[in-house]
């Protein structure tokens, strides 16, 4: 009899902890999103004829925050920046972690040879090609304007390959999502704004390091090639752009929570 009722308690507790488990995921939300503009303040970030990254960037963040919070009114929209103000990397990552977000987009503008254009979206992981590395190395190099940088990055050092190596497995239990993301962003871009899609991409970003949640660095087009420049300061190209986030956001959030 004692067994019976030992067996009768342990199955009711597991009956009750999977109901649980079940009304966990069934309940799942994506709540918050980090919006990160890239550069700002005393980093200008790259530079075309006649704008700077971290203005465009600033811009075409703005433009997606207004979308999710008008079209997703349940998401919390948090920005890392709303002005032309410099913010470190890791208090970036810091903001997004404070807020507990189930998403971090970081937006930048690219650089390169004037011939140069299209979208990339970058995920934490392994640089696969020198391309990959400098542009990790570009963005990164932003810490050299920040107090006591070696200490905040363990010694990390933006124009070493070797710096790039050790930090581009961080985030791996986070990639599967950021990769979803990132190519629901890409593919956005390629068929709704019309934009030549430059893939989905990894390499070492500090922004991303210490981010604790899915997490895409975006590539929106190259400053440096004049066609682009005039497209990505014009704003039905940045409403383009901003929408092709909102889009990607808004179907990513939907796969999340049917899934779980």
């Amino acid at each position: 009899m004692k067994n019976i009722v030992t067996v009768s308690v342990l199955a009711f507790v597991f009956l009750l902890c999977s109901s649980n488990t079940l009304e966990f995921k069934k309940e799942y939300k994506v709540r918050t999103v980090v919006i990160d503009a890239g550069h700002g303040g005393k980093d200008v970030g790259c530079n075309g004829k006649f704008s700077h990254e971290a203005h465009v960037a600033l811009d075409i963040a703005k433009q997606v925050g207004a979308l999710i919070e008008k079209n997703v009114p349940d998401v919390k929209v948090v920005y890392t920046r709303t002005e032309d103000k410099f913010v470190e990397l890791i208090d970036r990552a810091g903001i997004a972690n404070k807020n507990n977000a189930d998403l971090f987009i970081s937006i930048h503008l690219n650089a390169g040879p004037p011939t140069a254009y299209g979208t990339e979206t970058y995920t934490m992981g392994l640089h696969t090609s020198n391309g990959n590395l400098e542009v990790a190395k570009r963005e990164n190099s932003v810490i050299l304007q920040e107090d006591n940088y070696e200490a905040n990055y363990n010694g990390f050092d933006p124009n070493s390959p070797q710096s790039h190596i050790l930090f581009a497995l961080h985030q791996s239990a986070y990639m599967d999502n950021s990769l979803r993301f990132a190519e629901k962003v890409e593919r956005e871009f390629s068929t709704r704004a019309g934009r030549k899609s430059r893939g989905v991409k990894q390499a070492g970003f500090l922004v991303l390091w210490k981010s604790y949640m899915p997490s895409v660095l975006i590539e929106c087009g190259f400053l440096t090639n004049p066609t682009e420049e005039k497209f990505l300061n014009d704003k039905t190209g940045q409403a383009y752009i901003a929408s092709g986030i909102y889009r990607a956001f808004r179907e990513y959030k939907q796969e999340m929570e049917a899934m779980n």
